[in-house]
């Protein structure tokens, strides 16, 4: 296992205490090449989660994410060159969509959704052509890229990186689609990390969740153990080879939605979220995952229930300590223009 151990995530505790003794533990960064051909001596598989993940700091921090997400799984695909593995199976993200698939009242398939400059008082949704409302619809693979944000273009480049690279050299190639991960062992103190653990971080200092825009885009929240569940399938199915799946729970909820619940799973049903009526540069509305092609193809089937996985996220938060950097992180962003 390697990995750089960076302060924003780790918080500088070091290695993590749950990892299992049996794993190798290399740190350094990936695009340190001496440290990647050391992770990946003798290895037959290889599952690539490097990245910086966040959408809003990726729309400053450029360099940075590009680097790291793009330079990065070059620096590793170099390294396997002269040293194949049999397949590698790299974590995408759901941001390579855009704006999800939408339908009209005319039930007429929309892949370009996009959503113009909004002003007070207009609707924060997407209109068709004629300015008329549509309706959110799970988007499946087959739906071309609108890469909104920084980091989606950079997860793009490493899945196109992964899957144009691996067959040219023998390997087998696998992009996994990852929806909004949520579930214990998460970065509590990272303000760009996923939406639970931020809210999860406000709650536990008695401050309400923070949400842009109105609170009612809708999301698709899987358990870290279904996504496990994905890469394994990913690693050792024959027909993931080549192939891209989406990993999500199958299940669609609204933003204000969620912060209602994961603070009644705390014991703090009392903090209310704070709704900023506010965009962020980089952001989509709506994006529902279509897990048909994975359920098919090689079997996943989500097993956590959202209430019992907030009961335990919920239960380990309260054994946790974390900063409360929310504040900061907008402030970051207004101060560059990319909130408004």
């Amino acid at each position: 296992m390697l990995d750089s151990l960076i302060e924003q995530v780790h918080g500088g505790t070091g290695q993590p205490l749950s990892l299992d003794p049996a794993v190798e533990f290399v740190e350094g960064d990936v695009r340190d090449a001496e440290a990647v051909a050391r992770a990946i001596a003798g290895a037959t598989h290889v599952v690539h989660l490097a990245a910086e993940v966040g959408v809003g700091q990726s729309m400053y921090a450029v360099e940075r994410y590009v680097s790291v997400n793009d330079c990065g799984t070059a620096t590793l695909f170099q390294a396997l060159i002269e040293a194949p593995v049999q397949r590698v199976v790299v974590a995408s993200s759901m941001s390579i969509y855009g704006e999800g698939l939408y339908r009209t009242e005319a039930d007429a398939t929309v892949e370009d959704a996009v959503r113009p400059p909004r002003r007070p008082g207009e609707p924060w949704d997407p209109p068709d052509q004629q300015g008329r409302p549509m309706r959110p619809v799970p988007t499946p693979e087959s739906k071309r890229p609108a890469l909104a944000s920084v980091y989606a273009l950079t997860k793009y480049m490493q899945e196109r990186l992964t899957l144009t690279l691996a067959p040219a050299y023998g390997m087998e190639g696998v992009a996994l689609r990852l929806w909004n991960v949520y579930g214990p062992g998460q970065a509590l103190s990272n303000p760009y990390t996923g939406v639970l653990a931020i809210f999860a971080a406000r709650l536990l200092h008695g401050q309400p969740p923070m949400i842009f825009e109105d609170g009612e885009q809708r999301r698709d929240f899987v358990h870290v153990e279904d996504v496990a569940q994905a890469f394994v399938l990913a690693l050792e199915h024959p027909a993931a080879a080549g192939q891209v799946y989406n990993v999500g729970s199958g299940e669609d909820r609204t933003v204000n939605e969620v912060a209602r619940l994961l603070a009644r799973a705390m014991g703090r049903e009392e903090i209310a979220p704070q709704v900023t009526g506010q965009a962020r540069a980089g952001d989509i509305r709506h994006c529902i995952a279509d897990i048909g092609k994975i359920t098919r193809e090689l079997g996943y089937a989500p097993k956590r229930d959202f209430a019992e996985g907030l009961a335990e996220l919920a239960a380990w938060v309260a054994e946790q300590q974390a900063v409360d950097r929310v504040a900061e992180a907008r402030r970051e962003l207004e101060a560059r223009g990319l909130v408004a």
